[in-house]
């Protein structure tokens, strides 16, 4: 974890270096300022009035600059420091996103998108302030301290080692305390992932939450997980306070030793008046970078909890990736096998000897698709539809048996490629908070004006899409929600017309909508579906009338496979869904 930290650094090594430089410097006009003071004090002010002032301006200027360089330095390790951070941070960002992005469905299955932007936002805000002023303490601090240890043991070796020793002892206690600190922190990452959960949930679901007049409970649920991100707040800051008063005790006992034991010294003539007055000048200079470094284990617990979050998702690797000798699809003709195919999901129960029980989705399932065919998956939910198609695209991948496109096994291909020249239009359509127009772009992003206007048409969408003031300038607001189902599952159509994939998946695309929308749906989906492979999951039977086979999967199997009017007269299980479906709607508007 540390080396991948580090690494961070690489981009930023010339900015690093000359913060670094700057708070050398910085650090050393400090350490000098109180032994040129002794030397004025103890020499140069013992002369006579006249060569006093003479000296004054030559010392007035020398200062002037020593303190502009101070000045410029601290100007550059603050400002610059902090862009080197942030440049870390967002590089540090980016990467974490990318790893989202590489990862499959499982992984989204088992974690929470709340947690998932906790780590993306909240943890790498403090790794900048992290990653900028803990190297920027540890030199700075480091050399005033040992600097100052230096000088005070050339000053007094006896004064300087009973501070040295209280030290040391104070030090031994505050890393206990340190370690304990370590976990708080880490415990107030969890809590504010779940206070992020909770907030992305209810949010996210508050059309439910209105519908059901469930905003009492959405408040206690929130309140809930608020209450422990504060209770752990509350004991950060009483772990703090403790560390704090720890260190501002040892700054008090810094200073009774001086006047205690240096008075004791001055007394017995082992140490001189004004060497004493050096040594409380110098003391400054050794007990405030203690503090400083002191107080810096906050920054540095709250870096390292965080960086430790990101580190965890960094080295999780992807369970779906492409081979090294991975080749890009080529598409000839659409025909799609799945042999002998096996698929489990992960479940959450367990046996009576601990091991995780795996639900089996997909059992050895046998499914030819000719090119250019278009099949339907019918049958009870939880039979499989959904899993056999998710597996086409590789969004999970088959536990045994194999899935080809045109005898390319869809392990031996490239993601990218498989999934550009498959095409999905699902039930539940995803918008994005943008314009029409980015959303049918989607499909193909760099498309012209004139390509997603003719896929619009395509879609059935373009006269509606005309008849708004903006157009396709028009923002959709969060998820679509501006428009209605049968407008948002027509742009999600446009958008596919646009990918003009080889191979289409529509899962249950029309079952939500009305009838009237369905029938504007389903004529761009028919339209659409036109020569190219096609896999129409429904439940809605009227909606596959058009299909060139229907196939009836249950128990992750196909159980029977024919034309509409084959599969009647067989009498199994497509029949009676059929007089489920229609028999029993005429009789009931009987």
């Amino acid at each position: 974890m540390f080396k991948r930290f580090i690494s961070y650094y690489g981009p930023q090594k010339g900015l690093f270096i000359a913060d670094t430089i700057c708070a050398l410097v910085y650090a050393g006009i400090d350490l000098a300022f109180p032994i040129l003071l002794r030397f004025l004090t103890g020499g140069f002010f013992a002369e006579g009035s006249s060569a006093i002032m003479d000296g004054l301006l030559y010392i007035a200027l020398g200062l002037v600059i020593m303190y502009a360089v101070r000045t410029a330095c601290v100007y550059f390790v603050s400002a610059q420091g902090h862009i080197m951070g942030a440049r870390m941070e967002s590089k540090m960002r980016e990467d974490l996103f990318d790893q989202y992005e590489r990862f499959s469905f499982a992984y989204f299955d088992a974690h929470s998108s709340g947690d998932m932007m906790s780590r993306v936002v909240n943890d790498l805000f403090d790794i900048c302030e992290g990653a900028h002023h803990l190297p920027e303490w540890i030199i700075i601090c480091s050399i005033k301290i040992i600097g100052a240890l230096v000088i005070l043991f050339t000053i007094s070796p006896a004064l300087a080692a009973a501070l040295t020793a209280v030290t040391v002892v104070f030090m031994g206690i505050m890393v206990r305390q340190n370690l304990h600190m370590r976990a708080v922190f880490a415990d107030n990452r969890k809590k504010i992932s779940g206070v992020n959960s909770q907030l992305q949930d209810s949010l996210g679901g508050i059309r439910v939450v209105k519908s059901f007049a469930g905003e009492d409970v959405e408040r206690e649920k929130f309140r809930v997980a608020n209450g422990r991100y504060l209770r752990s707040k509350e004991d950060q800051y009483h772990v703090m306070g403790g560390y704090q008063a720890t260190s501002a005790l040892m700054t008090g006992v810094h200073y009774l030793t001086i006047v205690v034991f240096g008075g004791y010294l001055v007394a017995t003539g082992r140490m001189a008046a004004l060497d004493l007055a050096t040594f409380a000048l110098y003391i400054s200079l050794f007990t405030s970078p203690i503090e400083t470094l002191v107080n810096s284990t906050e920054t540095f617990q709250k870096a390292i909890a965080g960086f430790r979050r990101m580190d965890e998702v960094m080295r999780t690797a992807p369970d779906i990736q492409d081979k090294k000798d991975a080749r890009p699809l080529v598409v000839t003709e659409g025909a799609i096998e799945y042999s002998s195919v096996c698929f489990t999901y992960p479940d959450t129960e367990t046996s009576d000897d601990g091991t995780a029980l795996e639900r089996p989705v997909i059992d050895h399932m046998n499914l030819s698709i000719r090119p250019g065919e278009t099949i339907a998956l019918v049958g009870p939910s939880g039979g499989g539809k959904s899993t056999t198609c998710s597996l086409l695209p590789r969004f999970y991948d088959v536990a045994s048996g194999s899935i080809t496109i045109d005898g390319q096994d869809v392990r031996d291909v490239t993601q990218d490629s498989l999934r550009r020249a498959i095409g999905l239009v699902q039930q539940d359509v995803y918008l994005f908070d943008g314009t029409l127009r980015d959303n049918i772009a989607y499909g193909r992003p760099g498309a012209t004006d004139e390509e997603i206007e003719h896929a619009a048409r395509q879609a059935n969408i373009h006269e509606f899409i005309s008849s708004l003031p903006e157009g396709y300038d028009t923002v959709v607001g969060e998820r679509g929600s501006r428009l209605s189902g049968g407008q948002k599952q027509r742009v999600a159509i446009a958008r596919v017309f646009l990918k003009n994939p080889a191979i289409l998946i529509l899962d249950e695309a029309t079952s939500a909508l009305d009838n009237e929308s369905e029938e504007a749906v389903q004529e761009s989906l028919e339209r659409l579906a036109q020569d190219r492979t096609t896999i129409i999951i429904a439940h809605r039977l009227s909606t596959i009338k058009n299909a060139d086979e229907i196939a009836t999967v249950e128990r992750g199997k196909v159980m029977e496979r024919g034309t509409h009017e084959e599969l009647l007269a067989r009498g199994g299980t497509y029949a009676r869904y059929y007089r489920m479906q229609f028999e029993g709607a005429r009789s009931h508007e009987l």
